[in-house]
């Protein structure tokens, strides 16, 4: 799970845009200290009639853009140090794909899995009942995370429906499609990075490339589906127990049929590698969707993929980006890869807000906009200033930022 690593390394790419655009310290220290810490603690009747006591929390990092906006994920790590880097990293996602939204995050330290049916609904009720206060379309709009799900905000919607005395579906986004959520949802995190892989591989010339993804949780395997598809050629997955490899190519949906056979990918026909053997694969794409800082500066020189696009959160450390771009290898940053369940999120909401659902078509039509343009402003920033894609989408969601400080007053205009 991330942690103080992960803030320091969120906060090192940041500084490095930061100092490219003679960003004063001030507004540094303005820019990287969270706006709002709720702690709350969450007392829940167990089935064995016990009284369990849980901690959870929520940060709102950034509002300027707009209503603070970040998954809740329930997971016995989850700790303030994570959800901290996690909250400000959707701070610079929301800006980076240009939807009006400041970053946020929340966390219950639990393991659901210990949990039954009736005791993961009363701790997410709770977490409502001790949040409501803080949270709502116009404040902060939570969605699921890591162990949550569509039906666990469902039962938050509900819950926040008692306080209300009426229904605020816009005031969670990630519901099932009866209470308000929208189509695209369950695939938009890994469907955003396609979009944005696609942009990259016309700028390298590269067609029918080969790919190797770690991580075959919901963004890595919805990944290798849709990848699949366009004829990409999947050479290597991996979960947290092992990789397989295949230069001819893997078949997907008979790796995932294994996987839900045996619980892991390992065992599949193929060679059996290590996790950190797939990251040095030969291949034209990688793609991390799985756990932060994979990609340090102890392995960045082992790497042979062409395009790396960053599905995870912080899976490439800022130190081993500038050692990749030295060596002409593209890493998509996950602020902008990972941005397309965001996006669809935010359509969610304008859904809600307007009382009309659009069709699956149509989100994912404003969500390929959204990406490619994302991609493009990007990209620019990176040809022009011959930079490393990561510290070229912060430098462009810094300067996006700066303007909202003048135009709001905090940061005087010197003329």
């Amino acid at each position: 799970m991330a942690g103080s690593n992960e803030w320091e390394s969120a906060v090192t790419q940041f500084r490095k845009a930061a100092d490219i655009l003679k960003l004063d310290e001030s507004i540094i220290q303005f820019l990287t200290s969270p706006r709002r810490i709720i702690n709350v603690s969450i007392p829940v009747r167990m089935d064995d009639d016990s009284l369990k006591v849980f901690q959870g929390f929520r940060i709102q990092f950034n509002d300027l853009r707009g209503p603070t906006k970040g998954g809740i994920r329930f997971h016995p790590d989850v700790d303030m140090e994570e959800v901290k880097s996690l909250a400000f990293w959707m701070t610079w996602k929301n800006t980076v794909v240009d939807i009006p939204f400041g970053g946020a995050k929340g966390g219950v330290i639990c393991n659901p899995k210990e949990l039954s049916q009736n005791e993961l609904e009363k701790l997410s009720r709770g977490y409502i009942q001790e949040m409501y206060q803080f949270i709502g379309p116009e404040k902060d709009i939570p969605a699921p995370d890591v162990y949550t799900t569509p039906q666990v905000m469902a039962w938050m919607v509900d819950e926040y429906h008692k306080f209300t005395g009426h229904n605020v579906f816009g005031m969670i986004t990630g519901k099932p499609l009866e209470m308000g959520g929208s189509h695209g949802r369950d695939i938009a995190t890994a469907q955003g990075g396609v979009f944005v892989l696609e942009e990259a591989l016309k700028k390298f010339g590269i067609k029918n490339p080969t790919v190797a993804i770690q991580g075959f949780g919901n963004a890595g395997l919805t990944a290798a589906i849709l990848l699949a598809k366009k004829g990409f050629k999947i050479i290597a997955v991996s979960d947290s127990k092992g990789a397989i490899y295949d230069e001819k190519g893997l078949d997907v949906d008979k790796v995932i049929a294994h996987k839900n056979k045996t619980k892991s990918v390992v065992g599949f026909s193929g060679k059996e590698l290590s996790n950190e053997e797939l990251l040095e694969l030969k291949c034209d794409v990688l793609v991390p969707a799985a756990l932060a800082n994979q990609i340090t500066d102890v392995n960045a020189n082992n790497i042979n993929a062409k395009i790396i696009l960053e599905l995870a959160n912080g899976p490439v450390t800022p130190q081993a980006r500038e050692i990749l771009f030295k060596k002409n290898i593209m890493s998509i940053p996950d602020i902008l890869a990972n941005a397309g369940g965001v996006t669809v999120s935010y359509f969610e909401w304008v859904q809600n807000n307007i009382g009309y659902a659009w069709s699956k078509e149509e989100v994912e039509t404003k969500l390929k906009v959204k990406m490619i343009e994302a991609f493009d402003n990007v990209y620019k920033v990176y040809k022009e200033k011959n930079i490393d894609m990561g510290t070229a989408a912060y430098v462009f969601a810094i300067e996006k930022m700066d303007k909202i400080l003048e135009l709001r007053g905090i940061k005087k205009i010197h003329r």
